[in-house]
């Protein structure tokens, strides 16, 4: 059974830093490229950051540019986000998800989610 659990979620205060986690099991973990996703009450998911499967390719959201730090281990099948100076506007459920191919941005390009952790970040 493939599953990706995220950790790390928490309330903080505006300025603080927080690192997710995400433990993959039950898939080809270097065969995925893998993002974080949040979505807000209200709001529509939306890509947050995005890893290739060897790493060597980045991408992120304008809004987390240079606050926000994606990273990878293939040898223990986890996928991290180093997340400085949060925002409340920061503030939603965080994914993890994994694709094989498509668009890093769109939801519909990933297989495999996560369950969410919640970062709740206030002012």
């Amino acid at each position: 059974l493939e599953q990706l659990l995220e950790s790390g979620g928490g309330l903080v205060q505006a300025g603080d830093s927080l690192r997710l986690s995400c433990a993959a099991s039950g898939l080809p973990f270097d065969d995925y490229g893998l993002a974080w996703f949040r979505q807000a009450p209200g709001k529509e998911r939306e890509g947050v950051a995005y890893i290739s499967r060897s790493g060597d390719v980045l991408h992120y959201a304008d809004s987390v540019k240079g606050r926000f730090t994606i990273s990878r281990d293939n040898a223990k099948d986890t996928l991290s986000l180093q997340m400085n100076n949060l925002k409340p506007e920061d503030t939603a459920m965080y994914y993890c998800a994994a694709r094989v191919s498509g668009t890093w941005y769109l939801p519909r390009s990933f297989t495999y989610w996560g369950q969410g952790t919640q970062v709740t970040v206030s002012s």
